[in-house]
């Protein structure tokens, strides 16, 4: 077993830098990383750029976060940063992006249950949110944000106490927000859901750029867009949990 894969074991002696932790803890580090890691595979990474962030389990206000200056293929459940709504490091060694928490810490604020947060410059959205129409349901992986998608126009750098507030009431109880021009936005219930949903969001977006025109596309009727949708959304918050061991087995092999 190499270094990478001893960091992200539940017993690995890596954990006794961080002092006492809880298992519960450690299980969200593993996932937390094993999502950077596997972002990193699928070339969702922005550079040192982007984040992805979850709350830490009996920890009112504690979030985990990447170490500014990492890529994300260098993130493992040790070097992650704990900090605050403001981003001021509970635990961990930094430094950290505090302008690029701000988001996050935006949406961990205003909606309890987005426990993970995935803000990223994957090119394949951009391009969508770049197209007037958006995200068109002319795919079944379309169709799982059908009833599920917010919409965010550009207004520069959300570095702003008051871009913040208007992108967090765009977002609204939507699981998913494209950013005009900028990327997107995917939160869930754990970070086993919020993953899922971007990979799925990823695909859709790829397949409409692969369309091409946007006209002259087959579209599904209204009614079978809203059925696909409910029967897509029928696992609840069980979304993803199914499919991450199967994730995780794309990094052990990697």
């Amino acid at each position: 077993m190499n270094l990478l894969k001893q960091t992200f074991h539940l017993n690995s002696e890596h954990w006794a830098s961080l002092g006492p932790i809880s298992d519960q803890e450690k299980r969200v580090r593993i996932d937390l990383a094993t999502a950077y890691q596997l972002a990193y595979l699928k070339n969702w990474d922005d550079g040192i750029y982007t984040h992805i962030s979850a709350s830490v389990p009996g920890e009112d206000g504690a979030y985990l976060l990447n170490r500014f200056g990492l890529r994300f293929n260098e993130v493992t459940p040790q070097n992650l940063v704990k900090v605050n709504l403001q981003c001021q490091i509970l635990a961990g060694e930094g430094p950290v992006n505090q302008t690029g928490f701000a988001i996050h810490g935006a949406v961990h604020a205003a909606r309890h249950n987005a426990k993970c947060v995935l803000h990223l410059h994957v090119d394949s959205v951009i391009a969508i949110s770049a197209q007037t129409q958006g995200l068109l349901p002319i795919s079944q992986h379309a169709l799982r944000f059908y009833e599920d998608m917010a919409y965010h126009h550009y207004q520069g750098l959300a570095l702003s106490s008051d871009e913040q507030a208007h992108l967090v009431k765009s977002l609204g109880n939507k699981k998913a927000i494209i950013l005009h021009n900028h990327g997107s936005i995917v939160c869930g219930t754990s970070v086993q859901q919020a993953f899922y949903l971007m990979d799925v969001l990823d695909k859709a977006c790829r397949i409409q750029v692969l369309s091409g025109s946007s006209t002259d596309l087959v579209h599904p009727s209204q009614k079978i867009c809203e059925l696909t949708y409910k029967q897509l959304c029928s696992d609840g918050d069980e979304e993803g949990q199914l499919e991450w061991p199967a994730y995780q087995r794309i990094l052990l092999a990697s």
